[in-house]
C-alpha cells in the first residue's frame, strides 16, 4: 500500500517556487501556441482522495493561460440522463477538441473506485471497466490527444487538517461537506482501490503527485505538464491568404 506520508525529500520552498514561476509562464506560451496550430490536444485526468487540492491545483496551473482554449469539468454523481447512457457517454462528450486543453477533475475512474468501494455494482460490471477505460484512452489518443494522468497523493494527517479548516475557516466554509468525513473512514479502501486502478490502467502512464505541499505539488505537475507540451513539437501555423 502506498506509503500515508507524501513528501519529497531536499525541496526549498522559496527556489521551487520561483523555478515553477518560469515554468508556468513557459507552459503560457505554449498553450497560446498549440491553440493557434489547433494540430493537439491536452487532457489532464487529477484524481485522489478530498482535500488533496484539485481545484486548487487547476487555478494555480493555468494563471499565465489565455482561458479562451481552456475547459474544466469537475465529475461529480452521475445524473439520471448520465446514468441513462453508457458509463463512459458523460466523459467523452468533454474529451478536448484539437488546439484546447481539458482538465477532469475527477473522471472516469470513479466509476471504478466509488462503486468497489460502496458496492454499488457486482464485481463482474467493475471488472469490464478496467478494459473498457484503457481502450477508451487509446482511443483519445489515437486521435491525438496526450493524455497526462496525475494521483495527487495526500496523507491521512494532512487531510484531516485540511478538513478541519474548511470547518474552522469562514473563507473555506462553502467546500465542507460532512459526506467528506464519512468517506474518510474509508480511507484505506479508496486507497487500495486506487493502487488497483494505477496498475491496471496504466498504459497510458499515471504520476503519483506528492501533494501534502500544495506548492511542491504544482511544481511537480507544471513540469510535466511543460514536458508533454515542449514534446508535441508545436509551431506558430504559416499565413493563410486568399491574395493571388
Amino acid at each position: 500500500m502506498m506509503k500515508r506520508n507524501t513528501f519529497t525529500e531536499g525541496l526549498n520552498k522559496a527556489e521551487t517556487v520561483k523555478q515553477t514561476k518560469a515554468v508556468l509562464k513557459q507552459i503560457g506560451e505554449l498553450q497560446h501556441q498549440m491553440y493557434a496550430e489547433s494540430k493537439h490536444s491536452l487532457l489532464l485526468v487529477f484524481q485522489g482522495m478530498d482535500a488533496s487540492g484539485k481545484d486548487g491545483l487547476t487555478r494555480d496551473l493555468f494563471k499565465y493561460c489565455n482561458p479562451v482554449s481552456i475547459s474544466v469539468k469537475s465529475f461529480k454523481k452521475p445524473t439520471p440522463e448520465e446514468y441513462a447512457h453508457d458509463f463512459l457517454w458523460r466523459v467523452h462528450r468533454h474529451s478536448p477538441p484539437k488546439g484546447a486543453v481539458q482538465v477532469f477533475i475527477r473522471s472516469h475512474y470513479e466509476d471504478i473506485l466509488v462503486p468497489t468501494v460502496e458496492n454499488l455494482f457486482t464485481p463482474e460490471i467493475i471488472e469490464e471497466r478496467y478494459q473498457l477505460i484503457n481502450n477508451f484512452e487509446q482511443l483519445l489518443a489515437h486521435n491525438g490527444t496526450r493524455i497526462l494522468k496525475f494521483f495527487l497523493h495526500i496523507s491521512y494527517e494532512e487531510q484531516e487538517l485540511r478538513l478541519t479548516e474548511r470547518m474552522e475557516n469562514e473563507r473555506k466554509f462553502w467546500k465542507h461537506n460532512d459526506g467528506d468525513w464519512e468517506t474518510r473512514k474509508k480511507f484505506d479502501q479508496y486507497l487500495e482501490v486506487y493502487e488497483s486502478i494505477l496498475t491496471r490502467c496504466n498504459q497510458i502512464p499515471w504520476q503519483v503527485i506528492p501533494s501534502d505541499r500544495n506548492w511542491e505539488k504544482l511544481w511537480h505537475v507544471a513540469n510535466s505538464v511543460l514536458r508533454a507540451l515542449e514534446e508535441m513539437n508545436i509551431q506558430w501555423p504559416p499565413l493563410k491568404t486568399e491574395l493571388r
